[in-house]
């Protein structure tokens, strides 16, 4: 057990090393950027932070449920789970989270919708709006629901 933790957490250290260098590298980062918050601070939306208050309100935001569905799917799907949880923290979360924040962070903070409204017009940013309230709810209710049937699947209620 104690080398399967290790072994994932060799692998998270090494992604974020390997290929957080990779995908710097194709994203084409400008290291003297200054971010939005710093550029144009309002007190609402751009607020300049300590690097330690940043790090800890994005380790909140995906770590939040983390430990409970993590630990769950484990005990229902095995191995399986652990594999998803390193590989696609890497692969897909990570890279997903970078980028999002890199195309926002070159378009001076806007919002995903805001960005598809620059790219393909008016019509598809407010789709765009409408998904992004009904993809936030379905989020919030499999974030619900999910651990309450794997309970449920685990204890025979």
């Amino acid at each position: 057990m104690l080398f399967t933790f290790l072994g994932a957490l060799a692998l998270l250290i090494g992604g974020y090393f390997i290929w957080g260098k990779f995908v710097e590298k194709v994203f084409g980062i400008e290291e003297n950027r200054a971010t939005p918050a710093c550029a144009n601070p309002d007190g609402v939306d751009f607020v300049p932070l300590p690097w330690w208050r940043v790090f800890l309100i994005q380790f909140l935001n995906i770590a939040g449920l983390g430990p409970i569905f993590g630990a769950l799917a484990g005990a229902v799907w095995g191995p399986v789970a652990l594999l998803w949880i390193v590989f696609g923290s890497i692969f897909a979360g990570a890279t997903h989270d970078f980028f999002s924040g890199m195309i926002s962070l070159r378009h001076n903070g806007a919002s995903v919708s805001e960005l598809v409204g620059m790219y393909l017009g008016n019509n598809a940013k407010q789709v765009m709006r409408v998904f992004s309230v009904v993809l936030l709810v379905l989020v919030g209710t499999v974030f619900v629901a999910g651990p309450a049937r794997l309970l449920v699947r685990l204890t025979g209620g």
